[in-house]
């Protein structure tokens, strides 16, 4: 293998790896203000771009990708106050059914509202063959795009959670529910608020990969896969970390397709989400505790 290509490839598994990353700070996001796994949160990254690409129709990319981040962004906020607000001290066990059951149900209703075709926004500059060149690699510049408002995103997100008051009762919620209903915090709202933020970072991201991923109604299946691996491998809960557990795995993907067929790719998360769960279940990065509200 070349220097060219070896890049290539390196190039390839972080745009990849950062797109999970993101999926897994949606996972983190919630749990971290919940102890929710929500196995729905591929469907909102799908729900972002298709709904976008329908409204792409009729206006402009940017107000299309706004609406469209919007309108998932209270889809998350519904999810939450239909079917998860009003459990009394679920199990896990039963938490996990639920929201893959919501997978399920939305992926449905997305193929009854989209079909089975595959849709994709326009590239935001450029096109499908113009590409950017840095050192010896040849990208495109859509990627950095992906690279550039996924990075904003985790930026906004750790700022939010450290240095604002909403953010800062976030994290009480998730360090002593009880300790902030004392001091007043309404902890059904930043259960709903949680939901929201993930939802919409979920369908940005959607937005943003959907003219070098395209869109389909059930793409969401994969990418909660992926996530889950991520946010495991990262340590559950650890939102910074989860950056670098992705672009760990989207390279080993990328470089999957070199001695193995592409068929397989998705194997490689598989793979890893069993060896991290045998092996060290709380992560390369966590604990057993959730010490990872320190992180974020």
């Amino acid at each position: 293998m070349g220097v060219e290509l070896f890049l290539q490839y390196i190039a390839a598994g972080v745009t990849y790896g950062i797109i999970y990353a993101i999926v897994a700070i949606g996972f983190n996001i919630i749990y971290n203000t919940t102890g929710i796994i929500n196995f729905a949160q591929g469907e909102f990254v799908m729900l972002g771009s298709m709904i976008a690409i329908s409204l792409h129709g009729v206006m402009p990319l940017l107000p299309s990708i706004v609406l469209a981040s919007v309108v998932t962004m209270f889809i998350g906020a519904l999810i939450e106050v239909l079917f998860i607000r009003w459990l009394k001290s679920p199990t896990v066990l039963r938490m996990i059914i639920i929201t893959i059951g919501l997978s399920i149900l939305i992926r449905e209703l997305a193929l009854s509202i989209w079909g089975e075709g595959v849709r994709a926004l326009p590239y935001f500059t450029g096109n499908e063959v113009s590409s950017v060149e840095i050192g010896m690699i040849r990208i495109s510049p859509q990627v950095l795009w992906v690279v550039g408002v996924c990075l904003f995103m985790v930026a906004v997100l750790q700022g939010f959670f450290h240095f604002t008051l909403l953010g800062r009762k976030m994290r009480a919620c998730a360090a002593n529910p009880v300790a902030a209903r004392l001091c007043g915090i309404n902890t059904k709202n930043m259960v709903t608020l949680s939901f929201m933020l993930s939802a919409l970072i979920g369908a940005v991201a959607g937005c943003v990969v959907s003219p070098i991923t395209y869109s389909q109604y059930n793409m969401g299946t994969g990418l909660a896969i992926k996530g889950f691996t991520v946010a495991i491998l990262g340590g559950l809960g650890n939102s910074l970390a989860a950056l670098g557990g992705g672009i760990v795995l989207g390279i080993l993907e990328s470089f999957s397709v070199w001695f193995m067929p592409s068929a397989y790719k998705d194997a490689i998360s598989i793979a890893i989400l069993l060896v991290i769960l045998f092996v060290r279940p709380s992560g390369l990065f966590g604990s057993k505790e959730r010490m990872a509200l320190k992180e974020f």
